[in-house]
């Protein structure tokens, strides 16, 4: 039997919570929630920021060493580069006699990639009629480049296969550098010795030459229809030849005629001390630096910049988020000061600046300075490639001492904002500057 006391127990006990107490307790859910969602989003937008940031930092270092493996080697000849006693120029720089490699190849510069300016060509002199050393422009050569074009000369005006600047993907990125360098292979090639040898005539020049190639040399083969260069540590000179034959026998083609590939014939170098034959055309590196824009990959459209590096006229890209890269060119004083010129006051430099160093025929050295840098300053501006929302305004500054810009500004306060160069304002942006000290600068 139930009582009336005992129906009050079981009814009180059954009680639910009220409307007040659910209300309640669904607020301090809210904001329990809400507290785990805004420290999980602040966590998750830092996380974002400090992922890429080392993205960037490290993606930084990278390209900074792979322009500094090739800047270092710019002006390579195998074992012979610049020699003698240096003593000052009228313009007071530090230079000595020029021991670059002698040229009898009546188009030297038809084996080279990225030449932008030819003989004959402007203040360029016209190729002469007999052997002459190479000139400093065909060593190095840099471009300045700003939002309205580039100094001496654009490289897209000369060389089609180097993009136009422009926003779009594919083309290069406005106001960025462009630079080429060049240098031996020293790898490359076929040793002088034992069975490989050369035969001389009675004037000295070269009768003919014969290689047989050794495990892990270049077969002979490609060596037909190109340019070879002959060199040892004191001396380099560059002449056609004709194709080997199947015993491995050759000769520097003829020089009797205007029609021929040689201004005149070759002479065996003396002394030899490790003479190496090399495929001039493909040993004989052209390496040119320049950014070029592409997708960011997010699927907006948004572009960035991208380090490429081509070689012998083959380009590749090294790595994303570069969107500034200059140069400034270090060339030592008769004080022993380095004084780091634009590449269009050293392309500027003539016999006033330099000491007479090539000989007749050719008898001028426009861009002589070209051959006297001593080291090379890179300067880079990295991106994060992906915008982020979640930065703040004063995160987005970033400072770039070579527009003399030493205190972080917002991007739309340097001379080359991002979005002169189609890049987006909202994202992380640091500043790199190494300096690379160049192995074979002359003295």
């Amino acid at each position: 039997m139930t009582t009336p006391a005992m129906s009050r127990y079981f009814a009180q006990r059954q009680r639910g919570v009220t409307l007040i107490e659910l209300m309640v307790a669904m607020v301090l859910g809210l904001l329990v929630s809400a507290g785990i969602i805004t420290v999980f989003l602040s966590t998750s937008s830092s996380n974002r920021a400090q992922t890429q940031m080392a993205r960037l930092q490290e993606e930084g270092r990278y390209a900074v060493t792979r322009l500094k493996d090739d800047l270092r080697m710019a002006n390579g000849q195998y074992c012979t580069n610049s020699g003698g006693v240096a003593h000052p120029s009228a313009a007071q720089t530090f230079m000595d006699g020029l021991r670059a490699p002698t040229v009898y190849a009546r188009n030297v510069t038809a084996a080279m990639a990225d030449v932008t300016t030819t003989m004959g060509s402007g203040s360029y002199p016209a190729v002469p009629t007999g052997s002459y050393y190479m000139p400093s422009f065909l060593s190095m050569r840099g471009y300045d480049c700003d939002k309205s074009g580039c100094k001496p000369v654009d490289p897209n005006s000369a060389v089609s296969a180097i993009p136009k600047m422009g926003k779009t993907a594919g083309s290069r990125v406005i106001g960025a550098d462009v630079l080429t360098v060049r240098y031996m292979n020293s790898t490359g090639g076929w040793p002088i010795g034992g069975s490989n040898t050369i035969t001389a005539k009675a004037d000295g020049t070269i009768a003919s030459i014969h290689i047989v190639p050794a495990t892990g040399e270049p077969a002979l083969s490609t060596l037909k229809g190109k340019l070879a260069m002959l060199a040892d540590c004191s001396n380099a000179e560059i002449f056609a030849v004709s194709d080997p034959n199947s015993s491995g026998d050759f000769s520097p083609a003829s020089s009797s005629s205007s029609s021929d590939l040689n201004l005149a014939q070759p002479i065996v170098q003396q002394p030899q001390s490790a003479p190496r034959l090399f495929n001039f055309n493909d040993d004989y590196q052209t390496v040119t630096y320049y950014l070029q824009v592409v997708d960011n990959g997010n699927g907006s459209g948004q572009t960035t910049g991208a380090l490429m590096r081509r070689v012998n006229g083959t380009s590749s890209e090294l790595v994303r988020g570069v969107e500034r890269l200059d140069f400034r060119y270090g060339v030592e004083g008769a004080d022993g000061k380095l004084k780091y010129l634009a590449a269009d006051k050293v392309d500027a430099s003539s016999s006033a600046d330099c000491p007479p160093s090539v000989p007749t025929p050719l008898g001028t050295d426009p861009g002589c300075l070209w051959r006297a840098v001593k080291s090379i300053e890179i300067n880079l501006v990295m991106d994060g490639q992906l915008p982020l929302a979640s930065l703040a305004s004063t995160d987005l500054y970033y400072t770039y001492g070579i527009d003399k810009i030493t205190t972080p500004k917002a991007p739309a306060d340097h001379p080359i904002k991002p979005s002169d160069q189609g890049f987006p304002d909202g994202m992380i942006r640091r500043e790199f500057t190494y300096l690379v000290s160049v192995r074979n600068y002359n003295p």
